[in-house]
């Protein structure tokens, strides 16, 4: 995929070597650049029509939240760089409490937690036009960065 100057491909391949799992590789390049970052994942990829991706890194046996219920989640977002931009494991901070279906998060992270069961854990592979596009997010997020969520989904409320 390629937006502006900037070019992303997502691969998925069999098993990684010494890992029961798949794995994902991830490219980012940048036109002009002699630079270019690459990330691995370690998990069978899923693709969502929406171009969300997602790793189940552990299926949990509670219920699926659905639209108007409050997910709490703990989470940890980072750039492909790998630069957290925030997290709910921090010192001093809580577990995360969304309503779904209310707008109140990015199209990503809603989609990503909307079919988990409660005890699952997960690794959110969001492209821009699901997080903040092309306006980013104050000095953390810069316009067109894919994101990544590790999320683990604690409890669903009515």
């Amino acid at each position: 995929m390629t937006r502006g100057s900037e070019s992303l491909t997502l691969t998925s391949a069999g098993a990684a070597t010494g890992v029961a799992a798949g794995y994902a590789v991830v490219r980012v390049s940048v036109a002009g650049s002699t630079s270019e970052l690459q990330a691995v994942f370690v998990g069978d990829v899923v693709t969502n029509p929406s171009g969300l991706k997602y790793i189940e890194k552990t299926v949990g046996a509670g219920v699926v939240p659905s639209s108007g219920q409050t997910a709490t989640v703990n989470y940890t977002g980072a750039l492909l760089t790998g630069t957290i931009f925030d997290s709910s494991l921090n010192p001093g901070r809580t577990p995360f409490s969304v309503k779904l279906g209310a707008n109140q998060v990015i199209k990503g992270f809603e989609e990503g937690i909307s079919t988990m069961k409660v005890g699952g854990k997960r690794l959110l592979i969001i492209p821009s036009e699901l997080g903040y596009g092309t306006s980013g997010q104050g000095a953390s997020i810069p316009p067109n960065s894919t994101l990544i969520f590790d999320l683990e989904l604690l409890e669903v409320k009515s």
